[in-house]
């Protein structure tokens, strides 16, 4: 995880005490027109699949994927999502990281749950250009346990949206992605969309004092940067979200902040140095119900408790 904007400065301070580096705008980058140098370096090519390549012969069938959807924060980027059976009068939902919370990473174990938000997105159409700034009125979840994600609860319709803007919200996959699937990473903060495989998936992603379960790990085009964190990940075939992009090991460093490792089931550990990864977002959707409240305890909903 690169720091976000508001975090840059406090973690250069604490960074030795475990803070967890994320995939956001670092802070030299709060004007998005000057990408930043350091978190664009050249990216090894280490870990380039079998996947990647049987990708190049056999192209399957692509969805128009655009930014319409997709949100830029202050310091990472987002998309207003949508459950499968989400109905168009539910409050719509912007995903992210849970590293872009506007209050701070969530401590190992912590689980944030309907905390008032007022935080803003600037709302993206297919072209890339703001068109709305949208506002949400709580924090419905926010962890980096297990996962890295923050669902925020904005104030307006699904309906609302569409009919003032003409845009609709990315649906989420209800099943687990697939190695070798063709995706797309649509970063509203940069404006700007990465195109690579699923190379595979990581029993535990370790980083800092936080560790993730059954990651997505990346082909090597996927070269993310600071303040892509939070971008959606999306299933070329399907057009739905199947993760949201989180960390990447930009030192070949072990378990470190900015420097992530695999550790399998055995507890072996890996490095990848120059690769990418993302959080699946498959197991959020039982977790919301009818009105796109949040229920912890539905059948099927695994993601960490308060």
């Amino acid at each position: 995880m690169r720091k976000p904007l508001v975090a840059a400065l406090f973690a250069l301070v604490i960074t030795g005490a475990g803070v967890a580096p994320a995939v956001a705008a670092p802070a030299h980058a709060a004007n998005p027109a000057h990408a930043p140098a350091s978190a664009s370096a050249t990216r090894s090519s280490a870990v380039r699949s079998s996947a990647e390549h049987a990708s190049a012969v056999r192209a399957p069938a692509v969805q128009a994927v655009s930014y319409a959807g997709t949100v830029a924060l202050s310091n990472c980027s987002g998309s207003v999502i949508r459950m499968p059976n989400s109905a168009d009068s539910d409050p719509a939902l912007v995903l992210t990281n849970g590293h872009c919370l506007e209050t701070g990473f969530p401590e190992p174990g912590e689980v944030i749950v309907g905390q008032t938000s007022s935080r803003s997105f600037t709302l993206l159409n297919s072209a890339g250009t703001g068109v709305a700034t949208l506002r949400a009125g709580k924090v419905a979840y926010s962890t980096m346990t297990d996962t890295d994600i923050t669902i925020y609860q904005l104030t307006r319709t699904y309906a609302q949206i569409r009919s003032s803007y003409g845009i609709s919200a990315l649906t989420l996959s209800d099943t687990h992605p697939a190695a070798g699937t063709a995706i797309k990473v649509v970063s509203g903060y940069w404006k700007r969309t990465y195109s690579c495989n699923v190379d595979g998936f990581v029993y535990r992603l370790k980083e800092g004092d936080w560790t993730w379960k059954d990651s997505v790990r990346y082909t090597s085009a996927c070269n993310t940067i600071g303040g892509t964190s939070g971008s959606p990940v999306i299933d070329n075939a399907t057009g739905k979200v199947v993760a949201v992009n989180n960390t990447g090991n930009e030192d070949g460093e072990t378990c470190t902040v900015n420097n992530p490792c695999e550790v399998d089931a055995s507890g072996n550990v890996t490095v990848h140095q120059g690769i990418n990864y993302a959080e699946e977002t498959y197991q959020i959707v039982p977790c919301f119900g009818a009105g796109n409240k949040l229920d912890l305890s539905a059948t099927g909903c695994v993601l960490p408790k308060p």
